[in-house]
């Protein structure tokens, strides 16, 4: 079974740029958001993916991810709900561990995210001084959430 357990933090400021490994440019669009369940079409660069994921219990659910022909993907992504999310994946390696930053666009622009991948939900990691409030737990800030409430319409933008 996969497992993903990660921790999700907006930013405080832009000094993770002077750390950037690599990027990559991602669209990926949701054929279903349910709470209990998405299923995820992700074109990253030149590959194709299909991702199931499941409720989140805490940090932790149950990931399936299954790369796809690109032709494949791209006709998924057109029975997705709307809009597509579009993002550039940043890499910033740190203490042992990559933090996978996401500066969204089209309705989601303004909102970078970082995210960083767990062996367990106990595990102790160094955070970054640019590292600033964790939104974990808060769903507007889950990619399939953005769909439907994009980051443009959030009432308050927490830093």
């Amino acid at each position: 079974m996969g497992i993903e357990i990660e921790r999700k933090f907006l930013l405080k400021n832009e000094e993770w740029r002077l750390e950037v490994s690599s990027k990559t440019i991602i669209k990926q669009g949701y054929l279903n958001s349910d709470k209990e369940r998405t299923v995820r079409i992700r074109v990253r660069n030149d590959k194709g993916f299909l991702t199931i994921k499941g409720e989140n219990t805490n940090a932790t659910r149950q990931e399936y991810e299954y790369e796809i022909p690109v032709p494949d993907a791209e006709s998924l992504l057109l029975l997705c709900q709307k809009p597509i999310i579009e993002k550039v994946r940043y890499l910033v390696p740190r203490g042992g561990k990559t933090w996978e930053i996401d500066d969204f666009g089209g309705d989601n622009l303004g909102l970078i995210l970082a995210e960083i991948e767990l062996e367990s939900e106990e595990e102790q990691i160094e955070i970054p001084s640019w590292i600033g409030t964790e939104v974990t737990h808060d769903t507007r800030y889950f990619n399939s959430s953005l769909i439907s409430h994009p980051y443009s319409k959030f009432e308050e933008n927490l830093i």
